[in-house]
């Protein structure tokens, strides 16, 4: 393998300024796939209405990239031992590329499906990467700015990407918002070759230790992930022994995916390295700060996830806004966060990373709790409230984001880096996965309890299971809150 393009000959090539560039790279291409798992969400009615899909099927164009996305985080640190950074994130980019393509052109639902959960594979491994560059190549007083430079560059994605999808299914149909992730993969493709190197974490040569991909774990975390989203989503249509099957086998499989991985780490302290490695380091968790930061994660994924699917729809279905009118009360608050992340990240270098939490989550529960005062009012008053809500729950996103990894994972030994980034990445979209699913569940049951429906009926009604909705959302958050005021105790894991 030719060293030319090498962490150190990039070093050596471009000085102090290469870690800034490397997470320029990086950056790029996580907007992509931040904006592929979002953007669909402003298309879901017009999906629906193209393909004539039940609520339940509609979602799982956003489900099933979840799902994907979740489990296929697990391989980042195997990916990036054995192929290194380059090969792993243009192999990436490429996966995503095909699926945005693939996507737009697609000529039934079933192949939409496909398509996003292709977008999903390469989200998943993409994600992690660039917590683990921003803990292994920016020094401790410089990690927070870093954090707060690229989550504001990664949240323009999401903030933009709604309001030019809004106006492009207005204009083109749902086809056009997955062409949207085609110049940002082009892009980062181009700057991978040039800044993105070839070796593996830590500045080895890619090839690793020659240790194999735990397929067995793989395969456990993703049946179990699967049985979780299939219940939630037989839960709601109605199927009760389906559904409690399905959860049970979830729970389950779950249990055994851990004593396999407690198995493996028991073997490999016993002998000579070889076979696989875990797919989770366990010992991660002996660090109560990483312990607590992880359930955080679990909880505000769930929040942040399924209130990224339920806004819109309640912004279309319940307040009767059109797409492109939807897009534009979301762009303002999209602004905000991307703004407030450069700020917090600033503060993260020197305030403790619970307490920038605990400010964040409690803003986020504000903001959902304080959606039910949107209507019914008359038009001049819905639009400000509906803007000064958003723009609070997204300064709230803005304390947690730069936050939380730097939070979980500062004090873990370097070698764990990419481990703890991965598993932190892993729980954190596991609650989302799961948030759209129980929020599409709870409006569902509480529309029935009031006697409406999504598509017409009593709009008052209809109102009412939304807010609803929302107030468990606000809890959830406030959930999250006690667990992160934990984060300040840490034991060091052994």
């Amino acid at each position: 393998m030719s060293t030319d393009h090498s962490l150190q000959a990039l070093k050596a090539r471009y000085g102090d300024a290469y870690r800034w560039l490397l997470l320029l790279s990086v950056m790029v291409g996580t907007m992509a796939s931040v904006m592929s798992s979002t953007i669909v969400n402003v298309a879901i009615p017009d999906l629906s209405q193209h393909f004539a899909l039940g609520q339940a099927r509609a979602q799982w164009a956003t489900s099933s990239f979840m799902a994907a996305m979740t489990v296929s985080m697990l391989t980042t640190p195997w990916l990036l031992a054995r192929y290194g950074y380059r090969r792993t994130y243009a192999g990436c980019m490429w996966l995503l590329l095909a699926g945005g393509v693939g996507g737009g052109f697609a000529a039934d639902y079933g192949l939409v499906l496909l398509a996003r959960v292709v977008e999903g594979l390469a989200a998943g491994v993409t994600q992690p990467i660039p917590a683990i560059i921003i803990l292994r190549a920016f020094e401790p007083h410089e990690q927070g700015r870093a954090s707060g430079l690229f989550g504001m560059g990664v949240v323009l994605a999401p903030a933009i990407g709604p309001s030019i999808g809004g106006v492009l299914v207005d204009a083109f149909g749902w086809r056009s918002i997955f062409f949207m992730v085609v110049p940002f993969c082009l892009l980062s493709l181009w700057l991978a070759r040039r800044y993105v190197p070839t070796t593996a974490p830590g500045g080895v040569l890619a090839g690793g230790d020659g240790l194999g991909l735990d397929w067995r774990g793989l395969l456990l975390a993703t049946a179990s992930t699967l049985c979780l989203l299939n219940g939630l989503v037989q839960s709601q249509a109605g199927s009760a022994w389906w559904a409690g099957g399905l959860l049970g086998g979830a729970v389950l499989l779950a249990a055994v995916f851990v004593a396999w991985q407690r198995y493996l780490l028991r073997r490999a302290s016993r002998e000579a390295a070889s076979g696989a490695k875990p797919l989770v380091h366990l010992p991660l968790f002996a660090s109560r700060r990483f312990a607590m930061g992880s359930l955080v994660a679990v909880i505000y994924g769930t929040a942040l996830f399924g209130s990224t699917y339920l806004l819109p729809v309640y912004l279309q279905m319940g307040l009767g806004l059109s797409a492109s009118l939807v897009g534009a009360i979301l762009l303002p608050a999209g602004l905000v966060l991307a703004v407030s992340i450069a700020l917090v990240g600033r503060l993260a270098d020197r305030q403790p990373a619970y307490r920038l939490v605990s400010v964040g989550l409690l803003l986020l529960a504000l903001s959902f709790a304080l959606m039910p005062t949107v209507g019914p009012r008359s038009p001049a008053w819905v639009l400000p409230l509906l803007v000064a809500w958003t723009v609070m729950g997204r300064i709230g996103l803005g304390f947690i984001l730069p936050s939380l990894n730097l939070g979980a994972m500062r004090g873990l030994p370097p070698v764990d880096i990419p481990q703890g980034a991965s598993v932190i990445n892993f729980l954190r979209m596991l609650g989302g996965a799961a948030g759209v699913s129980v929020c599409g569940i709870v409006l569902e049951w509480r529309l029935r309890v009031h006697g409406a429906r999504l598509g017409g009926g009593d709009g008052a009604a209809r109102l009412a299971a939304f807010d609803e909705t929302f107030l468990l959302l606000a809890g959830l958050c406030l959930l999250a809150l006690v667990a992160a005021r934990y984060m300040r105790d840490d034991t060091p894991p052994t």
